[in-house]
């Protein structure tokens, strides 16, 4: 059995998937996202060590649950994707066990993505950013590995869900949300599309762990706010979507 390192388990979400999940944070992340409010994720050394046996046992206890509701496992993180093998491994143990399996990823990893996606039934990615200048500033990587991670679940044919983080000043507007939905409306498969307003929930952890926050005085996003981007959004979803039908004919 594969070892890997986790920072913690939660047990009972409802958001992350469909139905009732057991939903497993993986130890680690190579972005550094503005935004970030779990930096206590980001380095590989802090979490704990796990087996597969043992996190398996644990996932198990809940499958009346997910039998039930259509519910089943995210591996969210951090990013699993920094963990593949111990990932291939708990993916593969829960399809033998009949475990609906969810990657919550930003896309960024270490590669191995063609065995990943052939054990997972549903991917939800976060698009941090639309072009490589905006990735960079935002989460101090390139946008390159997103991409390359893009292409092997359209290339798997993955059901997909999309989240995008709205921050004032980052991602935020009108054209912005205008330019989400002509990037989404050409991504097979998206099932779902989720606007997450920008909060300031993880502040006081940077305090505690002496890391400076990129964001501080930017405030919060509205729900009002978020509701009318939304709206901007289906709106341009639908827009690209007529276009696509028009020049297939």
């Amino acid at each position: 059995m594969a070892k890997g390192r986790i920072h913690s388990i939660e047990s009972m979400g409802l958001v992350d998937g469909p139905g009732i999940r057991t939903v497993v944070f993986f130890q680690g992340c190579a972005l550094r996202c503005a935004y970030c409010h779990n930096p206590d994720t980001w380095n590989m050394q802090g979490g704990y060590d796990i087996s597969s046996e043992e996190l398996l046992k644990k996932i198990l206890r809940f499958k009346p649950y997910f039998d039930r509701s259509g519910g089943g496992v995210t591996f969210s993180g951090g990013d699993p994707l920094l963990q593949p093998d111990f990932l291939i491994d708990m993916l593969k143990l829960c399809k033998e066990n009949d475990i609906h399996t969810t990657l919550d990823t930003s896309g960024y990893g270490l590669g191995k993505y063609d065995e990943i996606l052939n054990y997972t039934d549903l991917v939800i990615l976060d698009i941090k950013q639309l072009n490589h200048e905006g990735y960079k500033v935002l989460t101090g990587q390139n946008k390159e590995g997103f991409d390359n991670f893009l292409a092997a679940v359209i290339k798997a044919k993955k059901s997909l869900w999309i989240r995008h983080v709205v921050v004032p000043g980052y991602t935020y507007g009108e054209e912005h949300i205008k330019e989400l939905g002509s990037i989404i409306a050409n991504i097979p498969d998206v099932k779902k599309v989720e606007l997450l307003p920008y909060h300031t929930y993880g502040v006081d952890k940077y305090k505690k762990l002496g890391i400076p926050y990129r964001l501080e005085g930017v405030e919060p996003i509205s729900a009002e706010e978020i509701k009318k981007l939304e709206d901007v959004l289906n709106r341009s979803l639908k827009s690209n979507n007529s276009t696509k039908k028009e020049e297939s004919l």
